[in-house]
């Protein structure tokens, strides 16, 4: 499937869930305190803006935000929120589209790079990034950590979560460094709703690599927002890479 195929107005309805998952209020606040201190005085670009989940707190934070979606259904939620003065998005493919102006700070959150299915594709990413930042300006990407630790030898799916309504379950080919994400829904009948999503896994190591492909050097990496130090046994990272500053 092709992302925008994914990202339709169906899913655009469905995305956001005030105060539940990740719009809970101890999962967004972290993540906005630390963009926020990140940016500092300068501007911040989101890659995949999505419907806002972060980028409208941030923006009522005080910070400028401009955002890159490929997906209008998406946007067109976002709309709901803010106008294009409050938060100027460029419809576009994060890899390659170009925003006006100079960042200080781009992210991209929730696993959002994934979906890219290259590698090629992923050091574009980075690169894009690059295009925008003033000299010393961060990337910050926010990744799980490939879970291949807990698949069997020759199982190829895994249940990553399982909660009353709802089952999620990734099918792996590891050959590509590729998964499918399955998520389940169902309620008291014998029906159930299917979405699925392709993503291109990425070790925290091939990362850093393609970050050095783009100029960066790794400056932190932490287990979540909050700054927890990242162990062997972290499912997810926050990655926060650095342009060399100005001579």
């Amino acid at each position: 499937m092709r992302q925008e195929e994914i990202w339709d107005a169906e899913t655009a309805q469905r995305y956001d869930t005030p105060g539940r998952g990740r719009f809970a209020r101890e999962v967004l606040e972290p993540t906005v305190d630390r963009l926020a201190a990140l940016a500092g005085d300068g501007e911040a670009l989101e890659f995949a803006i999505g419907t806002g989940r972060v980028a409208v707190p941030l923006a009522e934070r005080g910070v400028r935000v401009t955002g890159i979606d490929l997906s209008r259904p998406m946007v067109e939620r976002l709309r709901t929120k803010v106008d294009d003065r409050a938060v100027p998005v460029v419809i576009g493919d994060m890899a390659t589209a170009t925003a006006p102006g100079e960042y200080s700070l781009v992210y991209l959150v929730y696993n959002t790079i994934s979906n890219l299915l290259t590698q090629a594709e992923q050091v574009s990413c980075f690169r894009n990034a690059a295009r925008h930042l003033v000299p010393g300006g961060r990337f910050v990407i926010e990744l799980e950590v490939p879970e291949l630790r807990r698949l069997p030898p020759g199982q190829e799916a895994l249940v990553y979560h399982a909660e009353p309504g709802y089952v999620g379950l990734d099918t792996y080919d590891t050959v590509r460094q590729h998964l499918v994400s399955h998520h389940f829904t169902f309620g008291e009948g014998r029906q159930a709703r299917l979405a699925r999503s392709p993503h291109r896994y990425v070790w925290p190591a091939e990362l850093d690599l393609m970050g050095q492909l783009a100029g960066f050097d790794l400056e932190n990496r932490w287990a979540d927002w909050s700054g927890a130090e990242f162990t062997s046994d972290s499912r997810s990272h926050v990655s926060v890479y650095r342009l060399p500053p100005a001579p």
